[in-house]
């Protein structure tokens, strides 16, 4: 059963569920995104650092390609316009594909030029090995810059987004300029799994925890990229279309917002493999 999309600017359907894969490698990988794509799915979502495209490009080898909707991202030390494209090129390697439908980066830099970074997407854009560009980690004042300065439009924002943490003004922001929004960490890390109204929902729908978060924000055209090792985990996770949460079950998860983030924080390790910003 294949899920419902959303259009981008290009005219691409970006599938609103995809397999997350995040702190998982090795054939606990492999496992879950063949799980995934058996069942249905045929959005993948990864990234250079999380350091697992060759175990990903090992099961895409199975597949059709024009049949799934690939992204990866750029890490934040490599936001200079030699390292982008040559970052990206890595990428394809490693995933064994020619294109990515969607390449994001992934941080925001503060000490790299916004403007280089997108000119660099934008030569991967018209070497066609990108098909859509965006961002992730974004605020609506960086978001804004990069509509401002790239020649190609952002297609998608993706950001820790769930119950707890349910950011309406860059929500707003990004559906006032059409940016798709992603929800990373749409899960809040398992965290949401012990909210009593989360179980509640679960135990009155006969669904599992993570069912009906995902469908509290696809029913938001949120596009969720829940990441499991189990494989079992993956197939309820895309689940989510042949049943409804009722208006007032939805507000009582609205009412759910901390502004409470799992990961992104305000504090960074600039000097780390991530940002990679010396002193």
């Amino acid at each position: 059963m294949s899920h419902p999309t959303r259009t981008l600017p290009s005219g691409d359907e970006l599938p609103i569920v995809g397999v997350g894969t995040w702190n998982i490698d090795g054939d606990t990988l492999r496992d879950s995104v063949r799980a995934g794509l058996d069942a249905g799915y045929t959005h993948v979502d990864t990234a250079e650092g999380y350091k697992n495209e060759d175990e990903i490009g090992d099961v895409l080898a199975d597949y059709d390609r024009e049949e799934l909707f690939l992204t990866s991202k750029v890490l934040p030390k490599n936001l200079d316009y030699e390292s982008v494209i040559a970052s990206c090129e890595a990428s394809l390697e490693r995933l064994g594909t020619d294109y990515l439908d969607l390449y994001l980066v992934h941080w925001p830099n503060p000490a790299i030029s916004l403007r280089e970074t997108m000119n660099a997407m934008a030569t991967l854009h018209d070497r066609g090995l990108i098909r859509n560009v965006g961002v992730s980690n974004f605020s609506a004042y960086q978001l804004s810059c990069a509509h401002h300065v790239s020649d190609v439009s952002i297609a998608v924002n993706q950001i820790e987004f769930h119950p707890y943490l349910q950011r309406p003004d860059l929500v707003d922001y990004c559906r006032e300029t059409d940016t798709v929004i992603e929800a990373a960490a749409p899960l809040a890390r398992t965290e949401i799994f012990d909210d009593p109204v989360v179980q509640e929902l679960a135990e009155t729908y006969d669904k599992s925890p993570a069912q009906i978060v995902l469908k509290w924000a696809v029913e938001q055209d949120v596009v969720v990229l829940p990441k499991s090792s189990s494989p079992e985990h993956v197939r309820q996770n895309g689940a989510l279309f042949d049943w409804e949460l009722a208006a007032e079950d939805r507000e009582r998860l609205d009412d759910r917002d901390r502004d409470q983030p799992v990961y992104d924080h305000p504090a960074r390790d600039w000097t780390g493999d991530t940002y990679g910003i010396s002193q």
